[in-house]
This record gives C-alpha cells, structure tokens and sequence, in this order.
C-alpha cells in the first residue's frame, strides 16, 4: 500500500520533533562491514591481489637490477671500463620485468572496476531494500535528501574509493616489506637510518588524519541537507513560484552551497596537506641516507659496514628510501577519497541499522471472510509521546459504515488513518478488526485490503494502465478498463493520443489534478478492497469533476467500510456516521441532519463554508 503521507500540520507531528542524525560510527566497525562487501567477491578479489603482488614484486626489483646495471661500470687504472655483456643482460631483463608488469597493471585496474561495481551493486540493493522496509516514523522524521545522497554520492564514494584503494593499500604493505628486506640486504646500517624517520611519520600523518576526519563526516551531511533542500524545491517548484518566493530559495539554496562550499575547502585543504608533509619527511630521510652511504662507502669501505657498498649499491638504496617512504605517501594521497567514502559508509551502514518495520502478527485475513467492523478502543498516540495528538480515542465503525472525519488542521484526522494502517503503533489501546487486534495481522495482509486515495495524488512515471494497475498487478486490460470506467478516467483516457498507453511525466504533471484524482480512484476500485479510505479526495478538483468523483464513489462505498476526510463538509452530507475532532477527542458524533440540528462546531463550520466564508 501506499505511504498516506506526512501527517500535516499538527504540534505533534513527527517533523516537529525530527530524530537527531547518529553519530558515525567507529572506524574499525566501518571498516569490517565495508570488507565483508568486498569479500563477496572473493575470487575477483584474489585475483587482484595476486596482480598487485606481481606488479609490486617487479617494482622492487626494479632498484636492484638498476644498481647491478650501475656497478657494470667500473674504473681500472683511472679509465672507465663498462661490462657491455652485463649491461645488456640486466636491461633486457628490466625491460621484459616493466612490460609485464604494465600489462599486468591493466589487468589490475579491469579487476579493480569489477570488484567496486560488484561491491557497490550489493550494498546500493541492499540499502534500497532496507528503505523499502523503514518504518513510515523514520520515513516522516528524517531528510528525504539524506537518504538520496545515500543512495546517489555515499554509494559512489564507496566504489571510488574501492576501485582505487583496495589494490593502493595492498601494494603500500608489499612495497613495506619487499623493499625493508632488501635494504637490509643491501646495508643493515642504512636501512636503521631509513627506519628511524617511520615514528616520525606514522605521528604526524595518525593526528593529522585524527584532525582531518571531522570534516570529510560534516562534509556528507551537509551534502545531505543540500539534497533535501533541492528536493524540496524541485518537488514544491510550482508553490514557489506562486508565491514568488524564487529569490527566497535562491538564498537559502546559497547559503547551504556555501557552507558545503567552505567545508569542502577545509576538507580538501588539510587533506592535501598528508602528501607534502609525508614528500617531505622522506625527501629528509633521502638526504640522510645520501650522507651516511657515501661516509661508510669512503671512510669504512675496508670495514664490514662499508665493504659491501658500492656506487650500484649505494644508487639501489637511495631508491629503495624513496619506495620505503612511498608506501605511506601513497596512502596519504588516497586519504581524501578514503574518508570521504567511510564517511558515506557510516550513514549508509546507519540507515541499514535501524530497526525494521515491526510486521508481527501471523492472523491473516481474508478478503471474502472481512466483514469490515473496525473499533478504536481507547487509543492515546503522539508523534511526540509528552504530546499526544489523540487521547482515549474511541470509535465503533459498524461494517458497512461511511464514516466521515471533520477537524481543524493537527486534530488527529490523518493519525486516525495512520493508525488503522499500522504506519505507527498507539503508545496505548487497540484497534480491532471483526474483533481481532490489528497488531496480530501481519501489515502486508492487513494493508492489502485497505485502498487508500490520497490528497496529493502518487503517480509513476510510466503508462495510465500500468499506473491504474498498480492496484492489483496481473489486472488484465479489461479489469482496468472497467475500474477507469467506474471511477469515471476512462472517458478521458480514451481521448487521449495514446489512450491507456500514454506515458505520465514524473508525478503526473502532464495530467490535470482532478485527472490525477480519478487515476488514483481507479486504482482503488481495481484492488477491490474490504476498508477504504478517501483522503481529501475531492478538496483540489472542479465542481464538475467533482459530481463525477462523487457518482463513482457512491458505488465503490457500497458494502465497504469507508472513512472519508474532508474539509469541504459538503462532501460528506450522506455519511453514515460524521465525527467532529477537537484536540484530539471526539467532540460531536451523528449523521448531517443530527449535527445540524445541534448547532455545534460541525453546523457552525457547515454555515460558513455554505456562505463561503471559509473553505
């Protein structure tokens, strides 16, 4: 069934008291979810690794071979002597280990698309499904903006940073260790000069990243509220224009572009500061090790701590400084994307920890079985708990009944169908149905035999049929034919060029509202439901349309349990049953003839909409 909506304008409405954002969560925990996505792609995974491992494996032993290739060249009786044999033998095979390796490296970056479009494909499913089944509290009590971004940039950030950091990661370790354990070969002395500069780095790039991350999290939010903002404004374009408020959202579309605007800057800012400290700590640790290998090469070439060296040797080191440095450099220059996608991944991980939609309840209900007696049993609900929007609320609907709502905005009218459609639970009391506790059916049963047509018409971008048959899917053409017929769309339909096959622009828009109404009454006539619900179902029509929406509904209500709210009172004349709420009570209760005898607020509020004095 279809969300009713919002609750409107009530002081106890959820929007009034919207849920605070989580806090992120912790790092490692991030972390170990974001990898139990990629591990489901296990295979494409080891592959890349073992790539990575070939491709790091050649780069190291790249400064070697170039330091054998130097040490070809030697000085005999002051001239220069160079082993050509040599030479060639270790170009050659620098050569075929680089051509390899930069096929390699292609493979490795297919892989590394594959394994982030894989990963992002299951966790995009899985939070859509999660969204899917959020509870319509959620729903109503946080930014729609927040979850598209979540859907949309959050998402993107995640495959971005899988795609380039996954393999980053895997060869700055293999680069560690492969190139550690080849300057110790070279020259233990050297390698403890190169070693001493790591505390220096791993403290300075650990509180730089501490400091950094509080933007890149700030960073996303703001992105989601600049989402919701240009929802809103999308969504609400035609309001805005009515009441030439552009400018106005203009300006606050501005200010919240600015101040994603500077906290992007600082984001970027100190994130960029990682790579030139990290550049020059192991430019420093470059120098020292230029220093100390020509002294032991020169001054302690006859003792064992410089015997081995030579200008090959010493060539190899140098370069090995620069790939010992160059694992941490290479983190630091993926630490903005890396961030910035554990920042998405917390408030996606976030949306996917709250708590389903309670469904218990194993009574199902049958359509042919369900009389339709409803009965509110002393009902208290708040959206707010300390503010109740219904108190003691009780209602015996006989089956059968036309029942109409009347009351002022934030009455309760809306939180009584919220109710009935287990969109929210009462903190107190039952509903039941032929006498069975709602909380004992399972929501989809109990949903599939309420219709509901909503004030603000819900309309896919697809054919008329198609959004007609969203009723009852499998309807044939004839089925949806007829239900248009009944609910008086189908004299318009078929004038239209392409009848039942027209294409609705997104909600609707190339349609008339009152149009939109009858599609939306179609649909409910399709699904044939035991309870219906009829929403300001005619408040945005014409007066002619109207009459024909008011033809329709006449046979539709027929031996069904109808609840209709409206605040044009002329509408609902020939309702079983009017109740009038007030402050969350029913203040009056009886048939048109009854309550206007009375002269109470239902007659008071009939007289002026009847001089048209209010509306």
């Amino acid at each position: 069934m279809p969300n009713i909506g919002r609750p409107g304008g009530g002081p106890g409405g959820p929007m009034a008291a919207r849920m605070n954002r989580q806090k992120p969560k912790n790092l490692g925990k991030t972390l170990g979810r974001l990898f139990s996505y990629i591990g489901a792609s296990r295979a494409i995974l080891i592959a890349l690794l073992v790539l990575v491992l070939i491709v790091t494996g050649a780069d190291i032993l790249g400064p070697a071979l170039q330091g054998k290739a130097i040490d070809t060249i030697t000085i005999v009786d002051g001239k220069f002597r160079v082993d050509l044999d040599g030479m060639k033998k270790y170009l050659l095979l620098m050569g075929v280990i680089f051509g390899v390796s930069a096929l390699v490296t292609y493979v490795q970056g297919l892989l590394s698309a594959r394994l982030a479009q894989n990963t992002v494909y299951r966790m995009r499913n899985d939070l859509f499904k999660k969204i899917s089944h959020l509870s319509i509290s959620y729903t109503d009590s946080h930014r729609h903006g927040d979850m598209m971004s979540s859907m949309t940039n959050d998402v993107e950030n995640v495959s971005n940073a899988i795609s380039q950091s996954i393999s980053t990661l895997f060869s700055a370790v293999i680069t560690l260790i492969g190139v550690a354990c080849m300057m110790i070969y070279f020259s233990p002395i050297m390698t403890l000069i190169a070693i001493l500069t790591i505390p220096l780095t791993i403290l300075v790039s650990t509180n730089l990243a501490k400091f950094m991350r509080k933007y890149f999290t700030e960073q996303q939010k703001l992105l989601g509220k600049l989402n919701s903002h240009v929802e809103e404004m999308v969504t609400g374009y035609r309001t805005v224009v009515a009441y030439g408020k552009e400018q106005k959202a203009v300006d606050e579309f501005s200010d919240s572009a600015n101040k994603l605007r500077a906290c992007t800057i600082k984001a970027r800012v100190f994130g960029s500061l990682m790579g030139p400290i990290m550049n020059f700590l192991g430019n420093l640790q470059y120098v020292l090790l230029a220093i100390t290998g020509g002294v032991l090469m020169v001054s302690f070439g006859h003792l064992p701590i410089g015997a081995s060296l030579t200008p090959g040797t010493i060539q190899s080191m140098l370069l090995y400084s620069k790939k010992f440095t160059h694992p941490v450099n290479m983190i630091a220059n993926q630490y903005s994307t890396i961030m910035t996608a554990l920042a998405g991944a917390e408030r996606i991980f976030a949306i996917m920890d709250t708590e389903d939609e309670i469904n218990e309840g194993k009574t199902q209900m049958s359509g042919e079985r369900m009389q339709g007696q409803i009965e509110f049993e002393n009902i208290v609900f708040g959206y707010n708990p300390e503010e109740p929007v219904l108190k003691n609320f009780s209602l015996c609907v006989e089956p059968g009944q036309k029942i109409a709502i009347v009351g002022a905005t934030g009455s309760g009218k809306t939180t009584i169908i919220n109710l009935l459609m287990r969109f929210y639970e009462p903190q107190s009391g039952r509903i039941t149905i032929d006498g069975v506790d709602i909380a004992d059916i399972p929501k989809e049963n109990l949903r599939g035999h309420i219709s509901i047509v909503l004030q603000d018409t819900v309309l896919w971008s697809d054919t008329i049929e198609n959004n007609i048959r969203y009723g009852k899917l499998g309807a044939s053409h004839e089925q949806v034919k007829a239900a248009a017929d009944t609910a008086m769309a189908d004299h318009f339909t078929e004038r239209l060029p392409d009848g039942y096959d027209t294409m609705l622009s997104e909600g609707g828009s190339n349609l008339s509202q009152g149009q939109r109404q009858l599609l939306a009454i179609a649909r409910a006539v399709l699904e044939d439901p035991r309870i219906l619900i009829l929403d300001e179902a005619t408040s945005s029509v014409d007066t002619r349309t109207e009459m024909n929406i008011q033809k329709a509904m006449i046979n539709l209500m027929k031996g069904r349990t109808s609840f209709i709210i409206a605040h044009r009172l002329s509408t609902i004349r020939d309702a079983d049953v009017i109740i009038v709420l007030k402050d969350g009570v029913i203040a009056e209760a009886g048939n048109h003839e009854t309550l206007i005898k009375k002269g109470g607020e239902y007659s008071k509020l009939y007289n002026k909409q009847s001089a048209g004095l209010v509306t």
